[in-house]
């Protein structure tokens, strides 16, 4: 019998964005949100088919969050226009996971929800 450990980190992000997801299939069908979780890097993304190719779905990341394990730290990261990911100022790091998720549901500057 295999023992799987619990990671409390990805339990976190896994029910914020469980929390962006809409509750309607047909919705989800259009835009969905997800996550990937490596142990050390989280990214966030939208699902949506592709505007030209409504068969083909496409995941497009919009938030990064990485684990500095030397620092003890989180990073947060937005994806700008030009597809490179920038540290997301003025509160780029913090020790707790759950701070970094505030500051990507308050996206005071708009940077992840537009």
């Amino acid at each position: 019998m295999t023992k799987m450990t619990i990671d409390i980190n990805e339990s976190r992000i896994k029910k914020y964005v469980e929390s962006l997801r809409p509750e309607s299939p047909e919705v989800r069908a259009q835009l969905d949100f997800g996550y990937s979780y490596d142990g050390k890097i989280i990214e966030i993304y939208e699902i949506r088919p592709v505007w030209n190719n409504p068969a083909e779905i496409q995941n497009i990341p919009f938030a990064k969050i990485r684990f500095y394990k030397s620092k003890q730290l989180w990073n947060l990261y937005w994806m700008r226009a030009s597809g490179k990911w920038e540290l997301y100022e003025p509160f780029p790091e913090s020790t707790h996971l759950d701070k970094i998720i505030e500051i990507i549901k308050d996206d005071k500057h708009g940077c992840f929800y537009g």
